[in-house]
């Protein structure tokens, strides 16, 4: 009940569930085109531009900070983009020097404002690690308008977006400005970013963009659907990450969130449908349990063509010797009885019943 009737953990949680919801939306499209790391590069990069932000204004207020980020990681980005567009170097390697280059000048930076100490500079390593904690409602509502500004946009160019990430190409061929859409998209994961670096830290903070649509991809194929629930875990997984570092009595709100999404995602690699490893494992034997059920039924309906009636009983050693190298005869006669294709005439001889011919037929016929 803290959740609704403590201020702090109530305010934390409304931060953290914004937070998941659209980094977790926005990371969407980054997975989907293969820039995990694109996540990775432009929170570090966003770390200058917080501090320099501060230094120019001597304030702290969530907007301006959030200004500064949001600049330096756009000014990454566009960095990013002259790179591997004027030279050999390729987008992994690029992001590499981005992210290295960019997250030293915000330490280097953070170094000076440490010698040369500013009043209420304090509270600024926190963009680091991140200190959730420290969240107020006027941060929450910056946060949230932000947000809700990159999810319009996002809503209003969903077409484009989609052609940006499944066919650039066609969406190039037909007219459509893809370079500029590219950077509307990437520049809007940025400030999926920026809202988080207070709450989970410039370190963290790629988990949040990469972990929730990773979760959802493993759930659905449609694009609609996975921006909806990649946002859902995001959200579900900000809000239990701060209730379960409250219950831990003081555990940092941001890497518990962190490991809260990444168990989402080790629950979806397991259990998803059709792409988990667990459901698939169960598929592959109900794959096998199949064929075997199918190649006892095959050989049966072979044994009765020996004879004029076709439900004559067969013994089990004969079944056992035309499937020396399946096994489980016994069980899959067990399981063939059970669906009403054969039946037990007596401890060793087991005959096919008229559904089981019928079955055998379409069988042989359909192979």
């Amino acid at each position: 009940m803290d959740i609704f009737f403590d201020y702090t953990i109530r305010t934390v949680a409304l931060g953290a569930a914004v937070l998941g919801m659209v980094s977790g939306a926005l990371g969407t499209f980054a997975v989907l085109r293969r820039q995990s790391l694109l996540g990775d590069a432009m929170s570090h990069a966003a770390l200058p531009g917080v501090v320099l932000a501060f230094m120019l204004t001597h304030s702290k207020a969530p907007l301006v900070l959030m200004l500064g980020a949001a600049v330096a990681g756009g000014l990454g980005t566009l960095l990013l983009m002259a790179i591997t567009r004027t030279t050999r170097i390729k987008e992994d390697s690029a992001l590499g020097i981005i992210l290295s280059a960019f997250f030293g000048l915000g330490l280097m930076l953070l170094t000076v404002l440490q010698r040369n100490p500013i009043a209420n500079q304090a509270g600024l390593n926190k963009f680091l690690f991140g200190q959730a904690a420290t969240l107020l409602v006027e941060d929450v509502v910056t946060m949230t308008a932000v947000g809700l500004l990159a999810l319009l946009l996002v809503a209003l160019f969903w077409k484009e977006f989609k052609l940006l990430s499944f066919d650039r190409d066609y969406g190039a061929s037909v007219g459509y400005p893809m370079l500029w859409l590219d950077v509307l998209l990437t520049f809007l994961l940025v400030l999926a970013i920026v809202i988080g670096l207070q709450a989970v830290g410039v370190v963290l903070m790629s988990a949040m963009v990469v972990a929730p649509a990773s979760a959802a991809r493993q759930w659905t194929d449609k694009l609609g659907v996975m921006v909806v629930l990649a946002g859902l875990f995001g959200a579900v997984a900000g809000i239990s990450g701060t209730v379960i570092s409250g219950w831990g009595g003081g555990l940092a709100t941001g890497p518990v969130i962190v490991l809260v999404i990444s168990l989402f995602v080790a629950v979806s690699f397991l259990f998803a449908g059709n792409r988990g490893l667990v459901w698939r494992w169960a598929q592959r034997q109900r794959n096998r349990t199949n064929l075997r059920l199918e190649a006892v039924l095959s050989d049966m309906f072979k044994l009765a063509h020996q004879h004029e009636d076709w439900t004559h009983p067969h013994a089990i050693g004969a079944l056992r010797a035309m499937n020396a190298q399946r096994g489980g005869v016994e069980n899959s006669l067990r399981a063939l009885a059970q669906k009403g294709w054969v039946r037990q005439v007596d401890g060793e001889n087991w005959a096919l019943t008229p559904a089981g011919i019928a079955e055998a037929q379409v069988f042989g016929n359909g192979h």
